[in-house]
């Protein structure tokens, strides 16, 4: 609820900064003439329905779950942050095609002492806006903040760019404008189009972030009893809502009701330090078979000679059954893992042909 008012307050100071500034420009650019300066204010005009978005979406994404929605509505900001892109992405055509004419058929711009006094005064204006705006997004974890604030500093750069083509045009007497507002266009074209892959990035899901899969898994795996944290898996439901799952290896000698304790443990640690809810799986270790252990380090010693295996883990052995379990972590960018996977496991029933291996493949990015 906090963070939603917060996010809330900034967008309404967007809303302002950029109304005014779209008043000033449009009133300089119709005067001194400058196609430039109008599709400038055409951008902050964009800005500010986008502030407005913004608005709209945080509202809706604050909704509590219901039945219909158990995860509730966050991920409702990201269909926002898309609606920017695309807004932005709309401005960015807009200028593109009338620069075109402006190229085709130039006209010479008028500019006065009060014309560039305004370009200065909203490049700055501009500049603080989105210094103000980006670091509020990243505080508050928003997407659309964040973009936001990075359209008006490169707005700010935009600005000063029509400041120079004026000053060109005043010594001169040489018109860049249509040129400059091509520049302009490819410029709000781009920025639409990163935020419209990041916002769909989001909604797809993208590869935990590393630093948080590692010290997550490093905070599960030193608690007592955990032999090893595995399997991290993410889903984001909005930027403050994250559901999960981790296996954790745990000695075979285990009781139901160890096994209760220490994963209500681990449950309420991850809550609590990170806001995650996590579900915890569980693989047992062979802990007290020397024979056991010979294997899973020969297991190991083999995967070294295939640089494309990153780890095993969840090995387990049953005797009666003469059967072997384990996870292969095989990096994605392998041609055929599965290729990689049956040939390790050749290697290995070949060395002992007394057990039956099954090995189930997981998949990694190695950076």
């Amino acid at each position: 609820m906090e963070r939603g008012k917060k996010i809330i307050q900034v967008s309404i100071v967007g809303i302002i900064v950029n109304l005014v500034l779209v008043a000033f420009k449009a009133i300089c650019g119709f005067a001194a003439g400058s196609i430039a300066i109008i599709l400038d204010a055409l951008n902050n005009l964009s800005d500010a329905f986008s502030s407005t978005i913004t608005i709209i979406g945080t509202k809706l994404a604050g909704r509590a779950p219901d039945r219909k929605h158990p995860y509730g509505y966050g991920r409702i900001e990201y269909i926002s942050s898309i609606t920017i892109a695309i807004i932005i992405l709309a401005a960015g055509f807009t200028s593109f095609r009338e620069s075109i004419v402006k190229i085709i058929n130039p006209e010479q711009a008028d500019y006065t002492v009060v014309s560039f006094v305004i370009l200065i005064v909203a490049v700055v204006v501009k500049f603080l806006l989105g210094r103000y705006v980006k670091a509020a997004g990243e505080r508050y974890n928003s997407e659309s903040l964040i973009a936001s604030g990075k359209d008006a500093l490169f707005d700010s750069l935009i600005s000063i760019s029509t400041i120079v083509a004026a000053v060109i045009s005043v010594i001169w007497n040489v018109s860049i404008e249509g040129y400059l507002g091509v520049v302009i266009a490819v410029i709000i074209l781009k920025a639409g189009i990163e935020i419209l892959l990041e916002s769909l990035g989001s909604i797809i899901g993208e590869r935990i972030d590393t630093e948080l899969s590692v010290n997550l898994k490093a905070d599960v795996a030193s608690m007592s009893g955990v032999l090893g944290a595995y399997d991290l898996i993410l889903h984001r439901y909005g930027p403050e809502r994250i559901i999960g799952s981790v296996h954790v290896e745990l000695p075979d000698d285990m009781t139901t009701s160890d096994i209760h304790n220490i994963t209500r443990k681990i449950t309420e640690f991850v809550y609590d330090k990170y806001n995650i809810v996590l579900t915890v799986g569980i693989y047992a270790s062979n802990t007290s078979n020397e024979h056991f252990s010979t294997i899973k380090n020969d297991i190991i010693e083999i995967t070294k000679d295939y640089p494309e295996v990153i780890q095993i883990h969840g090995f387990y052995a049953d005797d009666e059954r003469k059967q072997i379990t384990f996870d292969i972590v095989i990096d994605f960018k392998t041609p055929d893992r599965f290729a990689t996977r049956d040939t390790v496991l050749q290697k290995i029933s070949d060395k002992y042909p007394e057990y039956d291996f099954n090995a189930n493949i997981d998949s990694y990015f190695s950076d």
